[in-house]
């Protein structure tokens, strides 16, 4: 699993007939200190999130591990909203 932050939407009305229906968002990785971590991803999204969370998202086959994404062609995939982290005692995020 990545953490990452909900920075955008993705709209493709052309897609495969297996994604209709499933919730494109852009991904910011981040990483332990909530820093920007490398280029942004398009991830499916399994929990109904939006933009401007923090999530954790797997990426690979892993992505199609979830109900929402079994046998579909997907990639990454948000699985959880983060309610808050802390790292070596310290809180990075709290919702």
């Amino acid at each position: 699993m990545l953490i990452g932050k909900v920075i955008g939407t993705v709209v493709a009305t052309e897609k495969d007939a297996s994604l209709v229906g499933l919730k494109l968002l852009v991904v910011r990785p981040l990483d332990e200190h909530g820093a920007a971590a490398g280029t942004a991803i398009v991830a499916a999204d399994a929990v109904g999130c939006g933009v401007g969370e923090m999530v954790l998202y797997a990426s690979g086959s892993s992505a199609r591990q979830t109900a929402r994404t079994d046998k579909r062609p997907v990639d990454a995939v948000i699985m959880a909203i983060v309610d808050s982290w802390e790292v070596g005692g310290e809180q990075k995020y709290k919702k």
